[in-house]
């Protein structure tokens, strides 16, 4: 009887026990795949991970740089309870809050009407689009050094206009502990609104023609349409600036730093420029640390609040 050795060998290949090679057509796509977000993973590890890592032990000592890595001393948690008690650090708090409330919702508002207008009513609408959206573009330093000059308390336009139009003591603005944060709120508003409106343009452009041409059919006026119809379809919009300018808000530094240097007498002092101040001039890591992670905190909490009530109306 004579045994067929080549259909041996092709039925032990086909076996199901047979064992495959590892670097398999999607073995390798997959690392492939792996090899070009490898330098992106490893510039998140050494750019944000650690650093963050690094602060939140940092937090918890005393360190003057320095004096190099040997001076850290661990301290526990007498940073933060020195924040609890420092005057300083509470201003700025006050400050940075001051700035939210009053940046954010302000400049959404006035955008929003902006918008409309420039949307529905406005001739030449992409130059209107252009001309509001180049002091956004503009650094924050070129438009505070444009508002220091604004802001001169004697010989600036806008104080040379008050007093020309019979207020014979108007504001020092930055000179002034009563107005410097009411003369940042304004830069920071000019400076943000040409965005804002860029954005709810963009929103306003997918909502449909149809649903106004339907509104005004069934006798709906211009305020009623705004307020049934363009304000609730914008609603993903408005919660997306909402959550970016907030975050934003807690980040102004380039306007103080310009403008005041947190003065007068620390009154326009807010939380990173005072984390610059502690860390950069004053040396003290340890406690800078325990400011900016206060100030994570603060902007965590606010975030998961809003995401909360965002999907509460959803439901």
């Amino acid at each position: 009887m004579e045994v067929n050795y080549n259909s041996e060998k092709e039925v032990t290949s086909l076996s199901p026990n047979r064992k495959k090679p590892f670097w398999t057509e999607k073995r390798k796509e997959s690392a492939a795949g792996m090899l070009f977000v490898l330098p992106e993973f490893l510039g998140i590890c050494l750019m944000g991970v650690f650093p963050l890592g690094f602060t939140l032990f940092l937090a918890f000592t005393e360190w003057n740089f320095i004096g190099g890595m040997e001076t850290i001393k661990f301290i526990g948690f007498d940073n933060f309870i020195r924040l609890a008690n420092d005057d300083n650090f509470l201003l700025a708090l006050k400050n940075n809050l001051l700035y939210t409330v009053f940046t954010v919702p302000v400049g959404m508002v006035l955008a929003l009407i902006l918008a409309v207008v420039i949307h529905s009513k406005a001739y030449a609408k992409d130059f209107f689009k252009v001309a509001f959206f180049i002091p956004y573009i503009s650094t924050q330093v070129a438009v505070a050094a444009i508002f220091a000059a604004l802001f001169h308390p004697s010989l600036g336009p806008i104080n040379q206009f008050l007093m020309n139009i019979g207020i014979s003591d108007p504001p020092k603005w930055l000179g002034s502990t009563d107005s410097v944060m009411a003369a940042i709120i304004i830069v920071g508003i000019w400076h943000s609104v040409g965005y804002i409106v860029i954005i709810y343009i963009s929103g306003l452009s997918t909502i449909s023609e149809e649903v106004y041409e339907a509104a005004e059919i069934d006798g709906a006026n211009f305020i009623q349409k705004f307020t049934k119809i363009t304000i609730p379809l914008l609603a993903p919009t408005t919660f997306f600036l909402a959550i970016t300018l907030m975050i934003s808000s807690f980040k102004v530094f380039d306007l103080v730093a310009f403008l005041t240097d947190g003065g007068p007498n620390h009154a326009s002092n807010v939380l990173v420029y005072y984390i610059y101040e502690e860390g950069f001039k004053n040396f003290r890591m340890g406690y800078a640390s325990a400011i900016s992670w206060v100030l994570f905190t603060i902007v965590a909490v606010l975030t998961i609040i809003m995401w909360k009530i965002q999907n509460r109306k959803a439901d």
